[in-house]
């Protein structure tokens, strides 16, 4: 074990020293247990987050009933509801920040695995990148979605906040009226209801093998949750003692498997920039062309906020992403997980409890997965959720109106400068421009929520994963 050199050499005596100042006892550091880091990215800022360190207890209790020894620290989170609109230009980069952070603590510290407890945007894919990096013993428990408000028959949850701006700035809503509807719009702990980027991520994770089957759909609220942390934290200790590393888990086949999953429930464009940056950290190349060509075969079987009415919740309640891979078990390929199953093993044993939010191959929501991959005259690639895409919007030609700040484009709504059948370019938010890649919901939500229903937005910069209709997104300029 790599913390054996804190415990056994006579020159990590004063570390020894230290450790115990921290409050080992001195039975800690015997040979054979284990120390293990548990990256606890709590906060009281984010609602997905202000729950973590209930479930981070319950990791470490796991960590010492297996006999290993807990380490925590503190994560930073991003988050980008909040950031929106305000300031973004950091949201993106904090995902380098967040595997760096990892790196630092558990190579300074001689740890011989660790649990990443997580749940939001930029976080997860920092803590998938980190475990790729660092190739350690290492396992993810992401704090699960919120439940949304049921109201008068209508679910209800943040994110609508964002569409009530549109239609006050297009004078369809008093700003008093939306203001009445924010007590509606608040749901307690958990990632935002609907298969956003925060969730797509939790599925993408489950689906490659780095988290707990069931992880990525229960309720942040749900007892089990605190089932899967604690089982998390011994999963951890065994992980370690057999030297099942992540690379052994997130191997090629796993993130096709991955892909596959995400095309079939339809989540969020952001995986295009997520999924190939934790692929390089294991020395696996994923070209754009991917995920157009899985999507293509891949029938879509789930119909989940913003693209349809389920929330998570439902998901959850139809058998989880296990579910979903029993539909897809003969497309995808057997890999290792971290639980004691291979993902083939769980895709056999998944149930779909609810034939309806969760349809077979043979009566889909759409023939094709959730993200196209566009190609032509202004660019080289872009990326649009075809399936949030009303099949009237298919072909579209208008006159563009070009903006280059989010607040000239909403202040051109507000004074009905923008039209049906106008296509909004929004140029140079994207790596070349930005800086730091901001993310575009508040235009589209804005868009929609002034009425307009016949028109595109093309941006190089990203799009939410609760961005929906046609926009196209992450475009890349034929030089």
């Amino acid at each position: 074990m790599r913390s054996d050199i804190l415990k056994r050499n006579i020159e990590t005596l004063p570390h020894r020293a230290l450790l115990m100042s921290a409050g080992l006892e001195k039975e800690d550091l015997e040979p054979g247990k284990p120390f293990i880091g548990v990256a606890n990215s709590f906060n009281d800022i984010i609602p997905g987050h202000i729950h973590l360190n209930e479930l981070t207890r319950e990791v470490k209790r796991g960590v010492r009933d297996a006999g290993g020894v807990p380490f925590e620290w503190g994560v930073p989170g991003v988050c980008d509801g909040i950031a929106m609109f305000v300031e973004m230009r950091l949201s993106l980069p904090s995902r380098e920040h967040v595997a760096d952070n990892i790196e630092i603590m558990t190579l300074s510290h001689s740890l011989d695995g660790w649990v990443g407890v997580t749940n939001c945007d930029k976080i997860t894919p920092g803590m998938l990148m980190a475990a790729g990096r660092l190739n350690l013993p290492s396992i993810l428990l992401t704090g699960g979605p919120m439940k949304a408000n049921l109201i008068g028959g209508k679910k209800c949850h943040p994110i609508e906040g964002f569409g009530l701006v549109g239609q006050v700035k297009g004078g369809r809503m008093k700003a008093e009226e939306a203001e009445e509807l924010l007590p509606s719009m608040c749901c307690g702990a958990g990632s935002c209801v609907g298969l956003y980027t925060a969730n797509t991520m939790a599925v993408v994770t489950e689906a490659l093998g780095m988290s707990l089957q069931r992880c990525a759909t229960t309720l942040a609220v749900d007892p089990l949750k605190k089932r899967q942390a604690y089982e998390s934290g011994k999963r951890i200790v065994e992980l370690v003692r057999g030297n099942i590393t992540p690379r052994d888990i997130m191997t090629i086949e796993a993130f096709r498997n991955a892909i596959r999953v995400d095309m079939a429930m339809g989540g969020s464009t952001n995986t295009v920039l997520h999924i190939p940056a934790i692929a390089r950290e294991m020395e696996i190349d994923i070209e754009i062309d991917l995920f157009d060509e899985i999507s293509r075969e891949t029938q879509n079987l789930c119909s989940i906020i913003p693209s349809g009415p389920c929330e998570m919740a439902d998901i959850d309640q139809a058998g989880g992403v296990p579910a979903v891979l029993n539909r897809l078990k003969d497309m995808i390929k057997d890999s290792p997980t971290v639980s004691e199953k291979s993902i083939m093993k769980i895709a056999e044993e998944g149930e779909v409890l609810d034939g309806n939010v969760i349809r077979p191959l043979d009566s889909p929501y759409h023939s094709e997965g959730g993200i196209a991959v566009l190609k032509g005259n202004i660019a080289n690639s872009a990326v649009i959720k075809q399936t949030a895409l009303d099949k009237g919007m298919l072909v579209l030609s208008g006159p563009a109106k070009v903006f280059f700040q989010e607040r000239d484009l909403l202040a051109a709504i507000e004074a009905k400068k923008i039209s049906e059948g106008d296509v909004v370019v929004l140029p140079f938010q994207g790596p070349a421009g930005g800086p730091g890649m901001p993310e575009m919901l508040t235009p589209t939500d804005v868009i929609k929520g002034a009425g307009l229903r016949r028109g595109a937005l093309l941006t190089d910069g990203r799009f939410s994963g609760a961005t929906s209709g046609p926009c196209g997104g992450q475009v890349d300029m034929d030089a």
